[in-house]
């Protein structure tokens, strides 16, 4: 099975050995792949609609996995239940919804091991609900596929981990909306991410001051703190050239 740059990445975060729900499925590729690779056991495959999942049970059959892929019509976690697994992977949905998915279940949630998550959106909204549910976020990449940004995380659950996990903790704003573990390892991608973002902010408030109107002063406004927010991540990049 193989998976496209984006999902492949998400997969290399799942804990080896581990139990999986895979959450928002699709037609399950990548529940087949974990599978097919060996990297865990069992996955149930989980999605709200009917049409993706036939699709998934036809490709599970394919592949020859019956027996070590267990296919749900879920709306969100509803169907799985406490203990059932030690991920939940979801990928590829927005970062609201996400949230809204994960909270609905806290008693899913309080019980796993990790999250594996791929927020299409609102990034720092998954981040923070992470933190606040007693996860903290110990791996993140991001991937470019054809011109669209994607990030990813690992986020594990503070009540199996005994030693400081301290040093995963989130400060400042921006490790909110950018990964303080992207922007300490100063990833290339983020830094092509970020400088593209200010450069499209510079050309927005410039066509903004053209035009003060109420409205325009409001969004300036807005784009001037996203402005800075890039600004605090690209410093991050700037500190690492000042010591080379």
């Amino acid at each position: 099975m193989q998976l496209s740059k984006r999902l492949n990445s998400v997969a290399s975060l799942v804990t080896p050995n581990n139990r999986v729900a895979d959450v928002g499925c699709d037609h399950a590729y990548t529940s087949i792949f974990l599978v097919e690779q060996k990297r865990v056991p069992f996955v149930i495959a989980m999605d709200i609609n009917e049409g993706p999942l036939e699709r998934a049970r036809e490709n599970i059959k394919r592949s020859g996995y019956e027996q070590f892929i267990d296919v749900r019509r879920s709306n969100g976690l509803q169907k799985l239940e406490a203990e059932e697994v030690d991920t939940i992977l979801i990928a590829g949905m927005g970062g609201r919804l996400m949230v809204q998915i994960l909270l609905e279940r806290l008693d899913v949630l309080s019980n796993v091991r990790e999250l594996v998550l791929q927020p299409q959106s609102e990034i720092h909204l998954v981040r923070q609900m992470v933190k606040e549910c007693g996860f903290v976020i110990t791996n993140e990449n991001m991937v470019i596929e054809e011109d669209k940004y994607y990030v990813m995380m690992k986020a594990e659950n503070l009540i199996y981990h005994k030693e400081d996990m301290g040093k995963y903790d989130l400060i400042e704003v921006e490790h909110y909306y950018f990964g303080r573990l992207l922007l300490e390892q100063r990833h290339p991608i983020l830094l092509e991410y970020l400088e593209k973002e200010r450069k499209q902010c510079d050309k927005i408030y410039n066509i903004l001051i053209a035009e003060p109107t109420e409205k325009s002063l409001i969004r300036q406004n807005e784009i001037m703190e996203k402005t800075e927010l890039i600004k605090n991540g690209l410093h991050y990049f700037e500190t690492r050239e000042k010591e080379v």
